[in-house]
């Protein structure tokens, strides 16, 4: 018997110390390195992620507000009263034979996704700094959850354009399925520039207020109080270097008929577009390992 019980005590001294040999399961996480590592499959891993922030970005948006989600609607319409009152009436600016508060309300459905998304990327990570130091998880998430939150306040926007579009008399054509390219490069462009801004923002905090300077100055340059008829042939192919003018006057063609067609005219704005995605995410990677440090 003592034997056995011997012989079972030093199975179990056995057992323990294999235990304590084995090695455990070891994760390494190192900063990217490199110009050109986006570890896009890691991106992918973290999606879930990606979606409970946006989520969350468009419930906190309204939190404790009077009208709530309403803000989605009323920004952009109370900025359609306001241009067509001003520019469409007291200065008569043209409006392509189009009535002019379905003409700037049609801009202003993209550029309100484009001009507050921007700000949202620019500020996402100092806003986020209280995680960002503390969890790992890749930091493009971030830009990328604030940018795309805006689709959430799209939506009702752009239901209010067709509910205009009734009101006119206005119906759309088959040209509306060219929506979903001028979508893809509004993202394309506001993630690209966002993802900029987010880490330059890290370590100048002035760049928040640029945003709101270059939110303005992008809106004049761009044909959403007028149309791009006004524009001479000789400034136009210098003017469509703007990702959103193509955007704009896209719009306005696929749901109203006015503005430009996609043409091969329309591929060089889709390219910069993509430029500014690709470079953005790259800096953006490059900087990453002194966001912690620095926020």
């Amino acid at each position: 018997m003592l034997k056995g019980a011997a012989e079972a005590e030093e199975t179990v001294a056995k057992s323990d110390s294999a235990a304590r040999l084995e090695p455990l399961p070891l994760t390494v996480i190192a900063p990217p390195s490199g110009w050109t590592n986006l570890d896009l499959r890691e991106l992918w891993r973290y999606r879930e992620l990606l979606f409970f922030l946006i989520w969350r970005d468009a419930k906190v948006r309204y939190k404790q507000t009077v009208f709530g989600a309403s803000w989605a609607i009323i920004r952009p319409f109370v900025t359609m009263v306001v241009f067509s009152v001003f520019f469409g009436g007291l200065l008569n600016v043209p409006s392509d034979d189009i009535p002019y508060p379905i003409f700037s309300y049609t801009a202003l459905v993209p550029w309100s996704l484009f001009s507050s998304g921007l700000g949202r990327c620019a500020e996402s990570l100092v806003s986020h700094a209280n995680i960002l130091t503390k969890v790992y998880f890749p930091r493009l998430v971030l830009p990328i959850a604030a940018g795309l939150s805006g689709l959430l306040d799209f939506a009702p926007s752009f239901i209010i354009l067709l509910g205009m579009m009734v009101v006119y008399g206005m119906t759309p054509t088959i040209n509306v399925v060219w929506l979903l390219p001028f979508m893809l490069t509004t993202l394309m462009t506001m993630l690209g520039v966002g993802f900029w801004l987010a880490a330059l923002n890290v370590q100048f905090r002035d760049v928040s207020f640029v945003v709101a300077f270059l939110a303005q100055v992008w809106l004049y340059a761009t044909p959403v109080i007028y149309p791009i008829s006004l524009v001479s042939d000789a400034g136009k192919a210098l003017y469509l270097l703007n990702p959103m003018a193509s955007v704009i006057e896209g719009f306005r063609w696929a749901l109203l008929g006015k503005g430009m067609a996609p043409s091969l005219e329309l591929l060089v704005p889709n390219a910069i577009a993509l430029v500014l995605l690709v470079t953005g995410a790259l800096y953006f990677r490059r900087m990453e390992n002194y966001f912690a440090d620095v926020v």
